[in-house]
Order: structure tokens, then sequence, then C-alpha cells
């Protein structure tokens, strides 16, 4: 199950690496499209026009599936953000408390905000929402991803929660607690 669970967020932290080399990509042949049209305008010649409408819309929702998809990795190899200023003076025993203490609380606020997730997509899904932009993407589509991240990071933070309680993980610290 370690193992399975070890792919499931490093498969997170690919999904969400590869979206942002995809935005990349869209952003360089964008560019390299608009530099080969002022080029070609520059020879007195007709332009290609290579641009990509909605290259902004799909970039945030590329974006969008970035963060939430890598969130449970970066969580698995404590690349969140901690503010320890307590937490490094507290005794083993008090840290330990403290960190199954936020460990609920992230995993109250994750709850929630899958749940509400999910309702926003079906309900996006059901009202046929599409995006405003030049090109008409489906809400319920970034929103699945979306819901798909926080569905990864609860069940990471569910195996943090056990790994504390059971002794397995001793305190989330900036390094990999899931070891």
């Amino acid at each position: 199950m370690r193992r399975f669970l070890d792919s499931m967020y490093r498969f997170g932290g690919y999904v969400s690496a590869f979206q942002l080399v995809f935005i990349m990509l869209m952003v360089v042949l964008q560019v390299l499209g608009r530099l080969l049209d002022a080029a070609l305008l520059g020879l007195r010649m007709e332009p290609l026009g290579l641009q990509v409408p909605g290259l902004a819309e799909l970039a945030g929702f590329l974006l969008l599936g970035a963060t939430f998809t890598g969130l449970a990795y970066t969580l698995t190899v404590g690349g969140h953000i901690r503010v320890d200023l307590l937490h490094r003076t507290l005794p083993a025993s008090a840290r330990r408390a403290l960190d199954i203490l936020v460990t609920l609380i992230a995993l109250a606020i994750t709850g929630y905000g899958t749940w509400f997730s999910v309702l926003l997509a079906f309900d996006s899904y059901d009202f046929g929402d599409v995006s405003i932009g030049m090109v008409p993407v489906p809400l319920w589509m970034p929103q699945a991803v979306m819901v798909l991240g926080l569905a990864w990071l609860l069940i990471a933070l569910l195996d943090v929660l056990s790994g504390l309680i059971t002794g397995r993980i001793t305190q989330l610290k900036d390094e990999a607690p899931l070891e």
C-alpha cells in the first residue's frame, strides 16, 4: 500500500509538471508566432497570424490543474511552506500533538473544499456552464481536475495523520515526512 500511495503522489507531481511544461510550450509558440509575423511584416510580406486564441484562459486552466494536482506530492516531500517558530520551541510530545492537530485542521479544510468543489463541478455540468473567453471550455473540466487534486491531498493528509498517530512519522518537518 505504501508503494501505491507514494506512486500516486509522484504521479500527481508528474501531472502537475506536465501542465506547467505545456503552459511554457504554448507561450513560447505564441511568442515565436508573433516574432515570425513581425519579421514577415518587416519584409513587407503577409503575416501568417500564428496566434492561439484564448491562450491566457487555457494557460489559467492549466495553472489551476498544475496547482491542485501537485498539492499531495508537495505535501509528501515537505515542500509546503511552514512557519515553525512555535513548533521548534516545543518538546517532542507537544510537537507531535500540534502536528496531529494541524493535520486534522488541514483535513477538515480540505474535506470541506473537496466536497463543495464536487458540488460546483456537478452544477457546472448540469447547467452547461462554459468559460466566457474566446474558447468556450466547459467549466466542469477544470473543476474536475481541481476535485482530483483536492482528493489526492485529502488522501495524503489521511496518510500523514495515520503516520503521526501510529508513530511511522515522528513529526512534520521540511524534509520528506513520508519516508
